[in-house]
């Protein structure tokens, strides 16, 4: 298996699919999170609807660059999530994400083996390798953070 397929494989397994690494995935984590769980603030912790638009940010951000075009986003943007008031704001807010990991691994598959040890955008960001790497690290990060939000936020109601 190439190492773009390995990457492609294990970026699918942490948003959309996979069981291997936390027995768990975004997909599965976020369904059936009511918008009301979603936007429950627990003490200082982001709220599972900020992870969910901070992952997002940086997926959708880095697609315009496999697709030959500028890396635009900046950090201090990354927690900007608008309001979430109904279950409309928030299912668009799931679509969002489930259609920018789709397509940042479809866009991610069409690059080479090759490209991998390239510089990414900008000689301080690293190669390409290292920035996928870095999505897939930061997605499992906030995937624990997002489980064990769930589970505060069932203590709570129990």
């Amino acid at each position: 298996m190439s190492s773009i397929s390995q990457l492609v494989k294990r970026f699918r397994e942490v948003m959309l699919d996979g069981l291997w690494i936390a027995n768990t995935n975004f997909k599965d984590q976020l369904s059936g999170v009511t918008w009301e769980q979603a936007v429950t603030k627990i003490g200082s912790l982001n709220t599972i609807a900020m992870l969910t638009f901070h992952i997002d940010y940086y997926i959708a951000g880095i697609i315009p660059v496999f697709k030959g075009g500028n890396l635009e986003i900046k950090d201090q943007y990354s927690f900007d999530l608008p309001s979430i008031e109904s279950k409309e704001q928030w299912n668009a807010l799931l679509n969002k994400l489930w259609s920018d990991s789709e397509q940042f691994a479809e866009l991610l598959e069409k690059i080479p083996d090759s490209k991998l040890d390239e510089v990414f955008v900008d000689e301080k960001y690293g190669t390409y390798q290292r920035n996928i790497d870095g999505m897939i690290e930061h997605a499992y990060y906030h995937l624990g953070q997002i489980t064990l939000i769930k589970k505060l936020l069932k203590a709570q109601k129990d």
